[in-house]
């Protein structure tokens, strides 16, 4: 009796300990989890060179011979047809900026139509519009990342409708009747204070319009390209003549234009007829383009390279001259460190291809585990790019991928999460 009294006490005692020890181990680890986290961030990776690139157009001056005001009736790098309104002249600049009030207010009676659309708000659930505010929320942010100011304006168009329309149908007392009455008065207002150009000036044939002169219109032109040298490129100046006098612009003939300079391609990576991407200091637009002509200079870190583009916009014709970088391969997500990387099963769901019949199936799959409160979670990626310390994997590749701003945990996870 009393031997088995003892072996129960120990049993006990034995017991105790490890309870004691489990939720030592639990506490201990409750607020001991030392995380080191990095956020998610987006990058862009690519092959490219920099240079002091010059744009060649055939360009026509166009001038004026009347007097008065203009205002210009097409923004620079519009396309032009014949007979197309380059621009109006008034007397002053009353009815210019008459014009410019209605435009402001058309914009706003735009959008507030659209939200006040009796179909848009009936078509609409608060779930599917939470939903749709959240994505256009991250387009919003990928935009803001890659200083797309076209972009982020549309984006911020977009969800300033969906909260409208949210607002709307979730609390009734919401109308913006009474504003859009404002706005068609204001509009009516300003309309009848409108008055006929005094002379109208129009296109005689298709082309581009910019507003300015630059001096090089005759100068660097589509002949002029194979007899440029290193000296003329790098001479170039990018001087701006506003509009006056007799001079209201000048016009671009033809859909093909040239960016022109000098880089070092002593390794042979770019080459003639290959496919490459522009971006611009001043401006996020992009152009792709395909390499004319790559000429030697007798100096093997100085060559002649000649870009035929056919993309026009604004942003494009603002500069004779500015810095390029000429990409031969980009590639543009989330940037992932490599010490953050594991890998762990998952199950997918898996379509037969032949019956299209889904069945679930576990994989390893490489990813991330990030921390949701104080709790990690595996993240899935999709890989695009692969550096030397880190990886790039896709922006939005969808629920179970890692997104935009996430805490990834690079140090205090196994590769189980514990």
């Amino acid at each position: 009796m009393n031997r088995n009294s003892a072996t129960l006490n120990a049993v006990y005692i034995i017991l105790a300990l490890l309870v004691v020890a489990c939720f030592s181990s639990v506490v201990y680890h409750f607020f001991n989890q030392d995380y080191k986290t990095e956020t998610a961030i987006y990058a862009t990776a690519s092959e490219s060179v920099s240079f002091q690139g010059v744009s060649v157009r055939d360009e026509t001056i166009c001038t004026y011979n009347g007097q008065g005001v203009v205002c210009y009736n097409v923004s620079d790098g519009g396309k032009l047809g014949i007979g197309t309104t380059i621009a109006d002249i008034y007397a002053d600049e009353t009815q210019i900026d008459i014009r410019r009030q209605i435009s402001v207010l058309e914009e706003e009676l735009a959008l507030l139509q659209k939200i006040q659309n009796p179909g848009t708000s009936e078509s609409a659930q608060p779930a599917n519009l939470s939903g749709l505010i959240e994505e256009r929320y991250k387009a919003l942010t990928t935009a803001r990342e890659r200083m797309d100011l076209t972009a982020l304006r549309e984006e911020k168009d977009d969800i300033l409708v969906l909260l409208s329309t949210y607002q709307k149908i979730t609390n009734s007392e919401v109308d913006f009747s009474a504003r859009i009455q404002s706005l068609n008065a204001q509009i009516s207002a300003l309309e009848s204070r409108r008055t006929l150009p005094l002379d109208t000036v129009t296109a005689d044939r298709s082309a581009y319009f910019v507003s300015y002169t630059d001096g090089y219109e005759s100068t660097l032109t589509k002949d002029s390209l194979s007899t440029l040298t290193v000296a003329d490129i790098r001479a170039v100046e990018d001087t701006v003549t506003a509009a006056s006098g007799r001079t209201l612009g000048k016009m671009i003939d033809g859909y093909e234009w040239y960016m022109v300079g000098v880089i070092n391609n002593a390794k042979k990576t770019f080459l003639t007829d290959m496919t490459v991407t522009l971006k611009f200091s001043s401006t996020s637009e992009t152009v792709q383009g395909v390499i004319e002509t790559i000429r030697s200079t007798g100096n093997p870190e100085e060559s002649i390279v000649i870009v035929r583009c056919n993309k026009m916009t604004h942003d494009l014709v603002q500069h004779r001259t500015e810095r390029v970088e000429m990409i031969k391969g980009e590639y543009e997500g989330i940037k992932v460190s490599r010490h953050a990387i594991r890998f762990n099963e998952i199950e997918v769901p898996v379509k037969d291809p032949e019956t299209g019949v889904e069945t679930m199936e576990t994989i390893k799959a490489k990813g991330v585990y990030v921390l949701m409160g104080e709790q990690p979670e595996f993240r899935r990626l999709d890989i695009i790019y692969e550096g030397n310390d880190y990886v790039i994997t896709s922006l939005n590749a969808g629920e179970g991928y890692v997104s935009l701003y996430d805490d990834i945990i690079v140090n205090g996870v196994n590769a189980d999460g514990t």
